[in-house]
């Protein structure tokens, strides 16, 4: 059974940071990502990192967020610095275990994640 389980999220001021993480029940998957949601809104990706480290980010991190994984610890992170109120959302982490998600990213199409964990909300006020 996969379970995808986030961490790291709370509440700081703008200009603050914080550090996600998320945790893998089984060995590592080849793609991992993060994504965010804000109630009403679509959810969208922030950034993946796949299993020989090539990685993606969405624009809007501009050298904000970095993504980085610990694959003898099935675990995954997102620094986060410099954080506005407008990164204020529901983070999730997501897990497959096909290629693609570093691609499908840099050419903005969708890739979809099989495994996704619960969320950890961020806020940012």
């Amino acid at each position: 059974h996969v379970q995808l389980v986030e961490s790291g999220g709370g509440s700081v001021q703008p200009g603050g940071s914080l550090r996600l993480s998320c945790a893998a029940s089984v060995a590592s998957f080849y793609c991992m990502g993060w994504y965010r949601q804000t109630p009403g809104k679509e959810r969208e990706a922030v950034a993946a990192i796949d299993d020989v480290g090539s990685i993606s980010y969405s624009n809007f991190t501009k050298g904000r967020f970095t993504i980085s994984r610990d694959n003898t610890k099935n675990t995954m992170f997102l620094q986060m610095n410099s954080l506005k109120p407008e990164d204020s959302a529901m983070y999730y982490c997501a897990a497959d275990d096909r290629i693609g998600c570093i691609m499908a990213m840099r050419e903005r199409r969708p890739y979809e994640y099989r495994y996704w964990g619960q969320g950890t909300q961020v806020t940012v006020s």
